[in-house]
């Protein structure tokens, strides 16, 4: 394996909102010399945050596009990738861990483990990403870095070991001591860019030994040699890096570090930490699905004399064209190669190569196996794979999830009109999680997307970047219908107009189904219905779910079982069975007493403790069922079930309740029955548009 390979590490760096990713990023960037001077998110200097490179994220003090850079440290190459914190924005961190080999997941020393984290780190589950945590924030009063890590361990059934421990907390933070070197470590200077070791202090010493048992003893499991070591007393420092690494590689240890990025203490051991035990790129299993071998599973290698084999996981549009973000898996790409972009069949000439720095780019002649780097000019969709050498193999695709808010806009003049198509057309490209669809019936463009944090986004950059002046309706939630009961059905489809006609029978079952969406049972004996017919069947039932007749949303829920019919040797045909499939399951739909669903969220709000009684009252008054309120010293975390019909403008009266002192996240959790006061005014409402 090449050397450079193995100094070579893909990370990302991801939490819940406001946990400090961007400072942290921002750090990392300071002391491996890729900028020169700190900023900070919400900077006085009005430069802000290197990698929140958009107007808008400066202003907000959020990330919301996740971004790209390089660094060196101790001879080690690090693509990192910066990503969003918003659950509006979990796209960002859904595509970023699909590329990279390991992550930082940040914890606020104070809030802990939080709805967010939660979520992310359920991300990194699914790509089975290697991970070491950070605490950050341990200058904040209510600082407690030991809670944190039981909390990852109740919460996040993370086999979580604290790695260092604080000299001081809250104020009083000073720095950390290493229980590896058993050695005190501080950062001195303005920027705390000098690390400086000296002895553990007196009254840490047995708290320091005692900690240092307990990582001994984990991370022995993970080393026969460091475990005979351990009971000899004879524990070197090469021993532990080597067990540690071993149970982080297996994702069966997670190493804790603590610090605070804002007071620039605790970075630079966590730069060591992220080169000691995260994954090389080919220490990494990574597999794709070979199209000339009936799908077979094919693993690849991180090898440069392979043919090679791309990922474009982001898209971005720049004012030079289209900026295509790529992961390379194996082999080895230069200006000038020919590429063959799998999905459309297409060929394409890599013209320019790019190495990114938040916005900033880098002329490279060549990329290998493991790199991060973006293409220019090339006209392709996100989750595209690329090959060389005629490769007929692609990439497995990432999770995206459904849009849960739809929005009507509407351009005011024919100027906007065309700006806005093509601001629709850009952003629908570069997020797979905004969606665009003009309504046929009302003839209004609708976008939707993950909450009304993500439209507003997308709202305001179409204004800035595009000059559309536009108008917007009431948001609209996405509903679905359901059935509650089962009912049989028996449809014939005849017509006869002169000539071959159309004949087709039906018969089965249409019932309830709580695990999918829809499921078709083919239960044909004896060829009543000839199996070239049954496709056409499932295809009929599947147009019918598209829209239901309650108020016009998808149907969810259904189980249909075919298991009789009738053909006619002439007259039947593959439309005279979808026909029949269609009417049998509109005449029954009534039959099966079809309900209204609408999105349930996931409501978690952190609020000072005293404020409470008034958060619970906006989540009741909201059709809210609290699941639970944990304090947490001056804190309460409350998680509830909230409709999202009811969440729209809830950030609003929030702040009024709690003085601003309240914050609140969400994420889809389910769909649940609408109440019937409620379907009777949704009905109504379908009724008057149609």
């Amino acid at each position: 394996m090449s050397d450079r390979l193995d100094k070579m590490r893909n990370i990302g760096i991801s939490a819940h909102i406001d946990s400090g990713k961007t400072t942290l990023t921002e750090r990392i960037l300071f002391y491996t010399n890729r900028i020169h001077r700190i900023h900070e998110v919400r900077g006085k200097d009005g430069v802000g945050a290197t990698m929140d490179s958009m107007e808008l994220e400066r202003e907000r003090g959020i990330t919301i596009q996740s971004a790209a850079t390089q660094v060196q440290w101790k001879n080690h190459d690090i693509n990192i990738i910066d990503t969003p914190g918003h659950v509006d924005f979990t796209i960002e961190v859904e595509r970023a861990l699909r590329v990279l080999d390991g992550a930082i997941l940040v914890l606020c020393a104070v809030g802990g483990v939080q709805s967010q984290s939660i979520t992310v780190d359920r991300q990194m589950t699914r790509y089975r990403v290697p991970r070491i945590a950070f605490i950050n924030k341990c200058d904040r009063m209510g600082a407690n870095p030991e809670r944190v890590t039981q909390q990852l361990r109740d919460k996040l059934n993370h086999n979580a070991v604290l790695m260092q421990i604080p000299i001081g907390l809250e104020a009083d933070f000073k720095g950390v001591v290493d229980l590896i070197s058993m050695k005190a470590t501080y950062f001195e200077g303005d920027d705390g860019q000098y690390v400086t070791e000296k002895e553990i202090p007196e009254n840490l010493r047995e708290k320091a030994l005692e900690m240092r048992d307990k990582l001994l003893d984990a991370a022995s499991l993970y080393s026969d040699e460091l475990a005979e070591a351990y009971l000899e007393d004879r524990v070197t420092i090469d021993l532990v890096l080597d067990a540690v690494r071993k149970g982080t590689l297996l994702r069966e240890l997670t190493p804790v570090f603590i610090g605070s990025a804002f007071k620039n203490k605790g970075v630079q051991p966590l730069l060591d930490a992220v080169v000691n035990y995260l994954p090389a790129p080919y220490q990494i299993v990574n597999t794709a699905v070979d199209l000339d071998r009936n799908e077979e599973q094919l693993e690849l290698r991180c090898e440069l004399d392979t043919p090679a084999i791309l990922l474009a996981f982001k898209l971005d549009d720049t004012r030079f064209g289209q900026l295509t973000y790529v992961r390379i898996y194996q082999g080895r790409i230069k200006k000038g190669d020919e590429l063959t972009n799998i999905r459309t069949g297409k060929k394409i000439r890599l013209g320019r190569l790019i190495r990114m720095h938040a916005d900033q780019m880098q002329d490279i002649e060549t990329a290998t196996a493991g790199d991060i780097v973006a293409l220019f000019g090339v006209d392709c969709a996100s989750g595209d794979t690329f090959t060389a050498d005629g490769l007929n193999v692609t990439m497995s695709s990432m999770y995206i999830p459904d849009p849960v808010i739809s929005l009507s806009i509407n351009a005011k003049d024919n100027k906007s009109n065309e700006n806005m198509s093509k601001a629709l057309n850009r952003f629908t490209k570069e997020d797979p999680t905004f969606r665009t669809e003009v309504d046929p019936e009302t003839n209004e463009t609708i976008i939707k997307g993950m909450g009304e944090l993500h439209l507003d986004v997308y709202l305001t950059r179409m204004k800035r970047e595009y000059k559309v002046d536009l108008e917007t309706g009431a948001p609209q939630v996405a509903y679905r219908e359901s059935i509650s009961r089962e009912s049989v059905f028996d449809y014939t489809h005849k017509k006869q107009t002169g000539g071959a006609g159309q004949y087709g029978r039906v018969q089965g079952i249409i019932e309830p189904n709580h695990e999918h969406d829809f499921e078709f049972i083919n239960e044909i004996k004896g060829g009543v219905i000839p199996s070239e017919y049954i496709p056409a069947c499932e295809k009929g039932f599947r147009m019918a779910i598209e829209k239901g007749t309650l108020i016009g949303f998808p149907i969810v829920g259904v189980k249909v079982t075919l298991n009789d019919g009738n053909y006619h040797p002439v007259d039947s045909s593959d439309i005279a069975f979808q026909s029949a499939s269609l009417s049998a399951f509109r005449e029954s739909y009534n039959r099966c007493k079809p309900v209204i669903l609408e999105p349930i969220m996931r409501v978690s709000v952190e609020s000072p403790s005293e404020f409470q009684g008034n958060v619970i009252g906006t989540l009741n008054q909201r059709r809210g069922v609290i699941l639970s309120a944990a304090e947490d010293n001056l804190f309460t975390v409350i998680e509830a079930e909230v409709p999202l019909s009811e969440m729209f403008g809830y950030s609003t009266v929030l702040r009024s309740s709690t003085q601003g002192k309240a914050e609140f996240t969400m994420e889809f959790a389910k769909y649940g029955k609408v109440p019937e006061s409620i379907a009777e005014h949704l009905k109504k409402e379908y009724q008057e548009k149609s």
